[in-house]
């Protein structure tokens, strides 16, 4: 028998189902993706054996005098918007000449009109740089603004003027781009490396790339020849490397031989079928006419 109360309790409980499942029949409220004031970008760099990656925010001008007004002279900036901006290095570095272990760090600035300093910290999780603290720093340098003819919009991180063993990073805004130098040590990690393997009984060495690099660096010539000479012998009818080969007598001081090689190298070159040709007939020319 089913009691007054039993009937309710029935009834409540069968109101129930049928809300949950018209409840888990309600459409959901699609998800929309509005576009970021200030995108995200990543940057990533070889310098080198360097690997760099900066992570940061782009805000733009959008009519505003931003640093030095919204983001006031003598005060921390982010350098950037949102997150601080990061920044990673595979290998110690130097910046502005002062060395900086590998890590990732998070990186700030303090702008100046006529001097800015740059500052990094380890990374951690910080929002702007309403937590920056200065004795966490683990370097600060200065560095001095250029001013732009033409106006950039959009803030802007880039590693450009890239050597083997140098590059120049620079924040760009407005009429102001702020250099920072940037070294990184190629020579002592790559030559023991080299001498390593020119010493052993590998079948297959990098002749040619060993003996261009020893000539770029100013290391042992008379090496980096010898060298040449085997990826020559290797491979006689590389003209490309006999130009090579020209380049290193040049800087040995032989200006006949180096001549005499660029001339051969043209030799071969204009036989060639393939595209290097005209680069390397040009390219020879231009030595020759260097050491006349």
């Amino acid at each position: 028998m089913i009691t007054p109360s039993l009937r309710i309790g029935l009834t409540l409980a069968s109101g129930l189902a049928l809300a949950a499942g018209l409840f888990a029949q309600t459409p959901q409220t699609p998800k929309i993706e509005f576009p970021a004031a200030s995108p995200a970008a990543t940057l990533k760099q070889r310098v080198g054996l360097t690997d760099i990656e900066i992570n940061y925010s782009r805000p733009g001008l959008k009519g505003r005098v931003v640093v030095g007004n919204i983001d006031p002279y003598g005060k921390v900036w982010r350098t950037g918007a949102n997150s601080a901006t990061r920044i990673s290095f595979s290998t110690p570095v130097k910046l502005q000449g002062s060395n900086l272990d590998a890590g990732t760090y998070e990186l700030f600035t303090i702008p100046g009109q006529d001097e800015w300093t740059v500052i990094l910290q380890k990374a951690g999780k910080q929002w702007g740089a309403y937590q920056y603290k200065e004795e966490n720093d683990a370097l600060r340098v200065k560095a001095k603004p250029v001013a732009l003819a033409d106006p950039v919009e959009t803030f802007t991180i880039d590693i450009n003027d890239i050597r083997d063993e140098s590059a120049t990073l620079n924040l760009i805004w407005a009429n102001w781009r702020v250099p920072v130098k940037l070294e990184v040590n190629v020579v002592s990690t790559l030559v023991p490396q080299i001498e390593a393997v020119m010493a052993s009984d590998a079948a297959k060495k990098p002749y040619a790339q060993a003996a261009i690099f020893y000539r770029d660096h100013d290391l042992d010539l008379q090496k980096a020849a010898a060298w040449l000479d085997t990826a020559i012998a290797e491979q006689p009818n590389a003209y490309y490397l006999i130009y090579h080969k020209a380049r290193i007598l040049a800087k040995l001081g032989d200006k006949a031989g180096a001549i005499a090689a660029a001339r051969q190298s043209i030799a071969m070159a204009v036989k060639d079928t393939g595209p290097a040709k005209d680069e390397y007939t040009r390219l020879n020319e231009a030595l020759i006419a260097s050491l006349r």
